[in-house]
């Protein structure tokens, strides 16, 4: 969060999402219109200059959920749009070209805090809706909004209101789309289907509270920060492998349905590499590069607190010392049983060094993987508006990030959800100058508006 900052893509979306709510305007027909969508697309491309010149930025307190409809027609399908509008903070002197609370457009590309995470796509889901309006036609969907300003912090009270809203907001809603996350390419679109889970660990060793000089003890105890890097070492090999019995016994098999889905994506391995600054990866083809980012779990040693980790010297033995760690978790894993395969293992470990010191292992955060029927009718809708708007078939992929809300969305309103990505792999989200191609961004609401009529079409 940037704490009461606001760039002006909040301003925007504020204001026009409880617009719409406070209109509530709905529309009559009850049949898919047949018209074609040559003047929505045309209507977006007069008007792009309107959608991205916005009005300027402002202190706003932090916003509320907002809940948002439009039409309630019982023939047609009802599409809710989730979507966050706060951001990572950001300052200009750490490293951004531009002030990151101004937009600013260079060479085609829109920069600003919050530009593809998520105002942009949130702003191109609301320029889709308002360019029916414009043009008088018939909105082909009932459309609902659920816009929140704490997913950087860890969606606070959104799980408290779904669960609430989940017999009145939500129970008219059919189908559920996300679009939080990135293409896989800078120019090929794509439709996402699933997301890693996480299990986060503390193990922590202690002998005592306070640090211990080396001359006076060193030698005579045994030391937590080598109990701690021997457990830490235990975890995972060289090659990725995690080493921890039992971990992989509930992974899903691989299909050949999915196999053949990892081979038609669109991924330049070379560029990929060169554009990470990695010297080499653990995978040399592109299938299992993107298994192992997606469908196999993966483990990261992230940090130890409690050592000395300053500039210079220091002959200090620490008392105690945390090691954190955490799992990504795919189908089928089960967060309770990777929490206690991990604790019997480092235990296990512990046991054997016959050390003195106490040992104690917590999860502190547990997120289940989620993963969706690539053949519902809204990942069927999407496909097509995709070839309509861009031309091509979309790369069907997964993120090997943990985004909950989705899982959170399909286990408590128990509906279809799709994440339907707009931004570019190069658009920077939490990084220092994040931007959205202004391509990215027009077409996107161009892709919104052919979804809406897709969905008339199949529902």
């Amino acid at each position: 969060m940037s704490g009461l900052r606001r760039n002006a893509f909040s301003q925007a979306s504020s204001f026009l999402a409880l617009l719409l709510l406070l209109e509530g305007v709905m529309f009559s027909s009850s049949s898919p219109p047949s018209w074609p969508l040559d003047k929505v697309f045309q209507y977006i491309d007069l008007h792009q200059d309107e959608f991205v010149q916005l009005p300027g930025g402002q202190s706003l307190p932090i916003p509320p959920i907002i809940l948002a409809h439009l039409g309630n027609d019982p023939k047609k399908p009802t599409v809710c749009f989730y979507g966050h509008l706060d951001v990572q903070s950001a300052h200009q002197d750490d490293g951004w070209l531009t002030d990151p609370y101004t937009l600013m457009e260079v060479d085609g590309k829109l920069y600003g805090r919050g530009a593809t995470d998520n105002k942009g796509p949130v702003l191109a889901w609301i320029n889709a809706v308002s360019t029916f309006r414009a043009l008088e036609q018939d909105l082909p969907v009932n459309i609902k909004f659920i816009l929140e300003g704490m997913e950087e912090a860890g969606s606070i009270a959104l799980e408290e209101l779904i669960r609430k809203e989940k017999d009145r907001f939500f129970s008219s809603v059919d189908y559920i789309v996300i679009s939080d996350n990135l293409w896989l390419s800078k120019r090929k679109p794509a439709l996402t289907y699933g997301t890693r889970g996480n299990s986060y660990f503390l193990v922590k060793v202690k002998c005592r509270d306070q640090d211990f000089h080396s001359g006076t003890f060193g030698g005579i105890l045994n030391e937590p920060v080598a109990d701690l890097v021997a457990l830490l070492g235990s975890l995972v090999d060289s090659s990725g492998h995690i080493l921890i019995p039992g971990i992989y016994d509930q992974v899903a098999p691989l299909t050949e349905e999915e196999k053949e889905m990892y081979e038609a994506i669109d991924l330049d391995l070379e560029q990929y590499r060169s554009s990470s600054q990695v010297e080499k990866f653990l995978f040399d083809t592109k299938e299992e590069i993107l298994m192992h980012l997606w469908r196999y779990p993966s483990l990261s040693i992230h940090g130890i607190e409690g050592a000395f980790d300053k500039p210079g010297t220091k002959t200090v033995i620490p008392g105690w010392v945390t090691g954190k760690f955490s799992i990504r978790l795919v189908p089928h894993m089960n967060v309770s049983m990777v929490e206690k395969q991990v604790k019997q293992h480092l235990e296990d470990v512990f046991s054997k060094r016959n050390s003195s010191n106490q040992m104690a292992i917590s999860m502190v955060l547990g997120v289940q993987p989620w993963i969706a029927n690539t053949n519902d009718t809204q990942y069927l809708a999407a496909k097509r508006a995709i070839r309509t708007v861009f031309g091509t078939e979309p790369d069907m992929i997964q993120d090997g990030s943990s985004i909950p809300i989705a899982k959170l969305f399909q286990d408590i309103i128990q509906k279809s959800v799709m994440m339907l990505p707009l931004g570019a792999v190069d658009d920077g989200e939490h990084s220092q100058n994040e931007k959205i191609n202004r391509w990215n961004y027009i077409e996107g609401s161009k892709l919104f508006a052919a979804f809406f009529l897709e969905m008339a079409k199949l529902h």
